[in-house]
């Protein structure tokens, strides 16, 4: 089964790819969507998350060979802009380092490329956790450690009810293993955005010089007073950041240089 996409904006304009983050899915980019309304934008929904439950299981290398696929056959001229957060970015790492060309620009946030204590433990508190998993209280508290506003809280808790235990376990592991990708500092490879929210975990800190260190094109900074998910808590700042770097114009002065 092909990624479930939704397609917008201007079909005629530059083709941006927005990549959500894990236990979400395309309805996280809702506050970015009208902001983009004058390019094509490409929405999909990664494997076994939203629409796109049946096309795992998921995997940080397939998923990132899917959205090539993608953009070849859907984007204007076969080449896209791709902006990702979370589980999105370290998908959109992978498909830097695959330089397949297919990427001219990303803007990547919250990637984690370091080991994560606990992680090891995945599997077992996923099973101690799973009776509860659909309660409201620890639906909205979920939310609230991951920086989703309440708004949103009907689409998190739907998509909380539909994930299995398998695949919550599968994308936790993908997520937690993931590393900095070889090859990421080749000649063509696109010009990166490395971004992180200053109340982030400071393994996430670490993850984003990691990256910054890895490819000779990026760009580093820290977005003060912000969390994981910045794209939904802070809307308007993230938009302004994204609507510089795709046209390739001087970045806000309120962004902090990563060190």
């Amino acid at each position: 089964m092909t990624l479930s996409v939704r397609e917008l904006g201007d079909r005629s304009g530059r083709t941006v790819v927005l990549l959500h983050g894990g236990g979400g899915a395309g309805w996280m980019w809702e506050p970015q969507l009208e902001a983009l309304a004058d390019v094509h934008v490409l929405v999909p929904d990664l494997p076994e998350h939203g629409q796109s439950r049946e096309a795992g299981p998921f995997s940080i290398e397939s998923a990132a060979r899917m959205l090539d696929e993608l953009v070849r056959d859907r984007a204007n001229g076969g080449r896209a802009s791709v902006v990702g957060l979370s589980l999105g970015a370290q998908v959109a790492l992978r498909w830097l380092a695959l330089s397949t060309g297919r990427v001219d620009r990303a803007l990547l946030s919250g990637t984690l490329v370091r080991p994560v204590f606990g992680a090891s433990l995945a599997r077992w508190s996923a099973k101690a956790y799973w009776p509860f998993k659909d309660a409201p209280w620890l639906v909205r508290a979920n939310m609230k450690s991951l920086g989703i506003p309440p708004r949103f809280f009907e689409a998190f808790a739907a998509e909380t009810r539909a994930l299995e235990l398998e695949a919550f376990v599968r994308i936790t592991e993908e997520n937690t293993r993931f590393r900095v990708p070889a090859g990421l500092d080749r000649e063509g490879v696109a010009p990166a955005l490395v971004l992180v929210g200053q109340r982030e975990l400071s393994v996430m800190v670490r993850s984003a010089r990691d990256v910054l260190a890895a490819m000779p094109r990026a760009r580093g900074f820290v977005v003060d007073g912000t969390s994981h998910n910045w794209s939904m808590e802070s809307p308007e700042r993230f938009n302004e950041v994204l609507r510089a770097w795709l046209e390739d114009r001087a970045l806000p002065e309120w962004l902090r240089p990563l060190a």
